[in-house]
């Protein structure tokens, strides 16, 4: 029975290994192959990975109309997906956002531009190019009176950016626990 078993578990670890070396796991990836799937950097809190470039208001709004209002609505009222565009109301950790949206419940600024590049528009995500994801910060950040109409968001400035919802962020308990080092930047 045991050396059954341990046959068994041979061929699969044998199995489990070939097809590894087939489909290339573990291989470091080639630039050339991280070109061809757009693999970018991730942007961090502190804006570390942010690329270079720089976004306006007013493109960002042209850019909002032709990619992203008929999913999030006109002004990012959030028709038929999430609202973007918060209420503007006091924001303290004993307030409950009716809706979350950037303006109430995103902790970084940086992160935003991460998950805009990544992620949207919905389906085609990874197609817009670095200057209009900061084209679109900048209005969304603006919308919700997070920065002027004249604020330039980029490389240096972005990270910079305060949130409101910044000081509700706190590790998860577990995370307090396990990793005691750990600190939010």
């Amino acid at each position: 029975m045991f050396r059954r078993a341990l046959a068994w578990g041979a061929l699969l670890a044998a199995l489990g290994l070939a097809l590894a070396a087939r489909y290339g796991l573990g291989t470091p990836i080639s630039e050339e192959l991280a070109r061809q799937y757009d693999l970018r950097p991730v942007v961090l809190p502190d804006g570390r990975g942010l690329p270079p470039g720089e976004g306006r208001v007013e493109e960002g709004q042209r850019i909002y109309a032709q990619k992203c209002a008929s999913c999030h609505g006109e002004n990012g009222e959030g028709y038929p997906f999430n609202r973007l565009v918060s209420e503007p109301f006091p924001i303290t950790p004993d307030t409950e956002p009716v809706e979350y949206a950037i303006g109430n419940y995103w902790p970084y600024a940086t992160t935003l531009f991460d998950y805009i590049r990544r992620a949207m528009p919905f389906g085609q995500g990874g197609t817009l190019t670095d200057e209009e994801v900061y084209h679109l910060v900048a209005f969304l950040l603006y919308m919700n009176g997070i920065v002027d109409a004249g604020t330039p968001v980029n490389q240096k400035t972005l990270p910079q950016i305060r949130m409101p919802a910044r000081e509700l962020l706190e590790l998860d308990p577990e995370a307090k626990r396990r990793f005691p080092w750990l600190t939010l930047p």
